[in-house]
């Protein structure tokens, strides 16, 4: 996407931002519904289209990810058969609805210990989960490290 210069400018003249930014978000929109991949996003926030559905569960893991959930209620509040909503979720994610909950989980517990700098069990339960060592399993399996080496690790990045 090419940004105009006039755009490129507002990083010069703050004082134009509130005028002409919202012209300038529209133009964005407009831009990305009319390129390419224009139609899969028009797709995904069509109402009522199964996309539609599947983001909206989307956002209901990520609000509620230190829940446990059930496939079948979750199905259930989007209108589709368990088995339906699992094909359609792995489809447009990649990925289970559990496993979606999990690297969510996981993210989030990284990120207090990170920047909150909370142990890893305090961490692993704020984000659900019940079990410290199963937590430090999937957490060395997502990430590659266990989480306090790679906290370590991520603060010696940051010190750089």
């Amino acid at each position: 996407m090419n940004i105009s210069m006039t755009h490129l400018d507002l990083l010069e003249n703050k004082q134009d931002i509130p005028i002409l930014a919202l012209g300038i978000q529209k133009e964005i929109l407009y831009r990305i519904l009319m390129g390419e991949q224009g139609h899969r996003l028009r797709h995904i926030v069509s109402i009522g289209s199964t996309s539609y559905r599947i983001s909206q569960s989307i956002e209901w893991l990520k609000k509620n990810f230190n829940h446990s959930f059930s496939i079948h209620a979750l199905a259930e509040q989007v209108n589709m058969s368990a088995s339906s909503f699992h094909q359609h979720f792995k489809t447009m994610t990649s990925t289970t609805p559990l496993q979606f909950q999990k690297q969510l989980r996981l993210q989030e517990a990284r990120r207090l210990m990170f920047e909150e700098r909370l142990d890893a069990a305090t961490a692993s339960f704020q984000v659900g989960y019940e079990s410290p060592s199963q937590f430090n399993r999937e957490y060395a399996r997502l990430f590659g490290l266990p989480p306090l080496q790679d906290i370590s690790k991520l603060h010696d990045l940051s010190n750089i």
